[in-house]
């Protein structure tokens, strides 16, 4: 998951042209990557933020609710498992534990509100970009947005890698 050139192709294209567009959308690839350093400088992670918020010198991410450990452990536990997984497209639901999946179930409904809204210190610089935790939710199938994890717990050098990906 977390290394790029594992990703299928469309998964790859899917993650570089959302990052290239974000990156135009808040004033360039260099602003991007000043958020990306401020998210990763926050410890233990960026979610776990009080104040539901974190700030570049030109631009700011924001979420519309608070994150608490327990879900950010199941949910990091279930990343951890696949980080390095051959099928990115993976259903988080497919755990056998009946106690595990009822906590990730929670976890699920918890975090599928959670919309997180980037947006460039200065107007003239974009119009910001907007995603969510997960890309898909249905009956018996979740899966998780490959941005919100290329943001939240890649390492930059993947983004860079996707930024300079071409389709």
């Amino acid at each position: 998951m977390c290394n790029f050139n594992k990703n299928d192709d469309e998964t790859k294209a899917f993650i570089a042209l959302f990052l290239q567009k974000s990156a135009q959308s808040i004033g360039g690839v260099n602003f991007f990557l000043a958020l990306l350093e401020s998210m990763k400088s926050n410890r233990p992670n960026a979610l776990l933020q009080k104040n539901c918020e974190i700030n570049s010198d030109r631009a700011t991410l924001s979420w519309n609710k608070v994150i608490f450990k327990d879900k950010f452990e199941v949910l990091e536990a279930i990343l951890l498992a696949h980080k390095s997984a051959e099928k990115p497209n993976f259903n988080i639901l497919e755990e056998p534990n009946q106690k595990r999946r009822k906590k990730i179930l929670n976890m699920v409904r918890t975090l599928a509100p959670i919309e997180f809204i980037v947006k460039p210190t200065d107007k003239e610089d974009g119009g910001g970009f907007e995603f969510k935790v997960f890309e898909k939710i249905e009956d018996d199938y979740v899966k998780i947005n490959p941005i919100f994890v290329a943001l939240f717990f890649c390492s930059t050098e993947f983004s860079k890698k996707a930024l300079k990906y071409s389709v």
